[in-house]
Formats: C-alpha cells, structure tokens, sequence
C-alpha cells in the first residue's frame, strides 16, 4: 500500500465520522453516545443473544462491552442474564423500554440517511449509494481473517460438512467424500499438509486445504466459501495464500483438480494463472485438472 492510499482511508474516516456524528455525545439526538447506539441497535431484533457473538460481530473488546451494557442495563434498556444451560454464558435482550429506544434509533437512522441524500439530485444520489455499496462489500473483505486449524477443529469441521452438503447438491450423482482421493481430510494436517479457516464476525465463512506430498507438486483440495460471503474475493484470497505457503514449504508448482459442474471455479483458476493439464490422478468426482507453476 501507499502513503497516498493510507491518506486518502484517513480523510474518509473523518469525513463520514464528521458527517453520521459519531463523536456528539447524544448520536442521533438520543440519550447516549454511538457506543452504547450501536449496541443496543445489534441487540433489537426481538431475540435474546450470546454476549459473545454480538461482541465478535462488533469486533469490540470483552471489558469495553461489559461497560456498555453496564450502561445499558442501569437505564432498564436490557436484561443481562445467565444461559440457562451454561451458566458460564451470558446472555442479552431488550427490556421493552429497550425496544422503545431502539425504534427511536432507527426512525432517526432513517432521517439522517434522508439527509445525507437529499442535497443531491437523482444521479449523485445513485453514485453515492452504488460507492458506499462497493465500499461495504470492500471493507467487509477486509475484515475476514485467515487462520490454519486442524481439520477436526469446529469450525473446520463445519466448513468441510457444508462443503460436502453443496457438492451433493451440485454434482450428477451427488458426493460422498469417502468416495473421493481424500476420504479422511486428516491427509490436510502437518506435516503432509494444512488447513486454512477463513472467519467473518467470528464465524466461519470458507476453507481450503494443501496437500504437501514429497518431492511432488503441492495440491489445493477443498476450496469453498459460504454463499453469503462470496463476491468478496474470498476464494482468490484463499488460492494465493495456499500459493504462498507452497512456495515457502519449497513447492514449484500447485496443482488442483474440479467438476465441471463448478464453473465459477474453473473460471477463477483459469483468471488466477492455472494452465489445464492432463489428468494426474484418479479422483472419480474430477472433470479437469489444473497447474500453476510458482
């Protein structure tokens, strides 16, 4: 990155801070600051919620949280209380003078976007609005994370059982991971291989694994990402990190192979620099069959 870029992310954090009023004391004209808003606006959907899930959707520190809802609770807005089948869990909802609040805040949310939009004429409105969607699909992407995890650890586990659920759905005659080259994804722990998680808010939104057999190419396996997370460059992301780690374990080349019902996939590997290659192994789910020199 740039100076100039890193200039530029700075004026528009003003900008938007100076312009949505983030540092009044009252945001929006209510009673309390954006903090404690924007809290109570993650808790109201008429539910009651795990303080740590809505901490890690806030990406807000635990002691900062726990001050918010402080806050929150001596006003009568929510009722913290223990889960009642893990008492080591705390959970939150809104008092119905919460809800009240919430309603507030939303109305008021409203208004300020009515504000920001009515200065402009038809075209700029439809500029802002198209920008500020690609900003938040950017910033979005920017906020998952990557981590190596064994295959049986939770969240790999779900990523690999909606992986193997889509597949099922997609491909003629269904799949069955027992039936592929990989039947047991322990093949994609260290030292034979890896296993990346990607997260999204604490939750886990796509994987990818790197088979590192000695003294043959590297090969990608089990690249997936959740449907609500794609469109982010996620599974790009994903390929040029395993690329990397390939490359670093002493790999030049990867190799991958894939259905042909996956054709956004087949589309992302030829973009990414794959070359077609002949077949170089026997997995009876595979239609084509890829390489990339490193």
């Amino acid at each position: 990155m740039t100076r100039k870029q890193v200039e530029q992310v700075r004026r528009f954090n003003r900008t938007v801070a100076e312009r949505v009023g983030v540092l009044n004391d009252h945001y929006l004209g209510g009673a309390r600051p954006y903090g404690q808003a924007r809290l109570l606006w993650q808790i109201g959907d008429g539910g009651t919620h795990d303080v740590r899930g809505v901490r890690e959707r806030l990406g807000l520190d635990s002691g900062y949280v726990s001050r918010l809802l402080r806050a929150l609770e001596r006003d009568g807005l929510v009722a913290v209380e223990p889960h009642p089948r893990d008492r080591r869990v705390r959970t939150v909802r809104l008092s119905e003078a919460g809800q009240r609040e919430r309603a507030f805040l939303d109305d008021r949310s409203d208004a300020l976007a009515a504000s920001l939009l009515d200065p402009l004429d038809a075209r700029q409105r439809e500029r802002l609005t198209s920008a500020m969607a690609e900003v938040e699909r950017l910033l979005t992407a920017s906020m998952v994370s990557l981590e190596e995890l064994d295959p049986d650890h939770p969240d790999a586990a779900h990523c690999l059982r909606s992986y193997a659920a889509e597949l099922r759905e997609l491909f003629d005659g269904g799949f069955d991971p027992g039936n592929s080259l990989l039947p047991d994804p322990g093949g994609l722990r260290a030292p034979r291989g890896l296993f990346l998680v990607a997260r999204l808010h604490g939750e886990p939104v796509g994987c990818a694994g790197l088979k590192l057999p000695a003294g043959a190419p590297a090969e990608i396996k089990r690249l997936w990402v959740s449907p609500g997370t794609r469109g982010l460059g996620l599974a790009r992301r994903l390929l040029s990190e395993l690329e990397a780690r390939a490359a670093r374990h002493g790999s030049d080349r990867v190799r991958l192979d894939t259905n042909r019902a996956l054709k956004a996939a087949t589309r992302l590997y030829r973009a990414t620099g794959y070359t077609e290659v002949p077949a170089f192994n026997d997995e009876p789910y595979a239609h084509h069959w890829f390489e990339k020199r490193l």
